[in-house]
């Protein structure tokens, strides 16, 4: 199934829907009256046992949703804007017709699955700015205006999460940021800064921005500061930043709602908010021609080169 607003129109640019029937797939496309969950239920329904999903994040994770649900295979196309889980998957993300050699002698896998209450997520959760940002309207068609518009009481301190969070080294209150990941994200050199170099740790990687004392006059530069300090991996490395790798992240609070993104989508949650993570819930089908994923460079080292040939 492919969503034909991905990427910009990627999918019609690369001509993915004639490529895919020529090798004996049935395509069906996404629209404003039926979701990619609703379509990928009907192919289900007809028999698929192969879901492949030509789109970006939040279309990969409905999709992805559905497959565990059913026991069936998800084949990924690069077809997003980012696409941070094909990335992770080890495909070439630069050229999204290369994912379609799945059809023809695909490799299979099985990935992690971060869960929230009944949704799942193949990429992360946030809450804070990102999150606010995608509540904006045209946040899709200029995402620079909508982050601009709700930064401002961000960088003056004006703002936060609206909760606690509980981490090994105790409860952190009303966090600038919070961000939840399917898997723990590299954070130990630059070069590779948010990549998963596996996706099958069966831990949830958690990521908490402090609220300063005394807000900082450039909230962004004193992000990048604290990661900076806290490349030395899991731990209260500085006193701005906790990262840590668990089965369960639980936010907790006296308000009822949290606005949130989960893999790009804006939601609203209620609290308590408790994310988990599902090990080898997610049976993937990879091509044999990809790039593969890059051996994880030791921290303080420079970026390994990236892997060649299969993954």
């Amino acid at each position: 199934m492919t969503n034909p607003r991905s990427g910009g129109g990627k999918p019609a640019r690369y001509g993915l829907v004639q490529r895919a029937e020529d090798m004996g797939a049935q395509v069906w496309m996404t629209s404003a009256e039926e979701d990619a969950a609703s379509v990928a239920r009907c192919a289900v329904e007809e028999g698929a046992q192969v879901l492949g999903v030509a789109g970006g994040d939040g279309t990969v994770s409905a999709v992805a949703a559905v497959a565990a649900d059913a026991g069936r295979s998800l084949m990924v196309v690069p077809a997003g804007t980012r696409n941070h889980f094909a990335r992770d998957l080890g495909l070439d993300v630069r050229d999204p017709v290369q994912a379609l050699g799945a059809l023809a002698d695909g490799e299979p896998a099985r990935v992690d699955l971060g869960v929230l209450g009944p949704r799942v997520f193949v990429n992360n959760v946030s809450f804070g700015m990102y999150a606010d940002a995608l509540l904006e309207p045209g946040y899709r068609e200029d995402k620079t205006r909508a982050f601009a518009a709700v930064a401002p009481d961000y960088l003056k301190g004006k703002q936060w999460v609206e909760a606690c969070v509980d981490t090994p080294w105790g409860t952190v209150e009303f966090p600038q940021m919070v961000l939840v990941s399917n898997n723990p994200y590299h954070l130990a050199t630059p070069r590779w800064l948010g990549r998963r170099f596996s996706l099958t740790t069966g831990l949830l990687g958690g990521i908490v921005l402090k609220r300063p004392a005394q807000t900082p006059p450039d909230l962004l530069r004193h992000l990048r500061s604290e990661l900076r300090r806290s490349m030395s991996g899991p731990g209260p490395a500085s006193e701005g930043v906790v990262v840590w790798s668990a089965s369960s992240v639980t936010l907790r609070g006296d308000v009822r709602y949290l606005d949130a993104g989960i893999d790009g989508e804006a939601v609203t949650l209620p609290l308590p908010v408790i994310c988990g993570i599902r090990p080898g819930a997610l049976r993937v089908l990879l091509p044999r021609d990809r790039p593969g994923i890059p051996p994880e460079p030791a921290p303080g080292r420079p970026g390994a080169l990236r892997a060649g040939g299969n993954g």
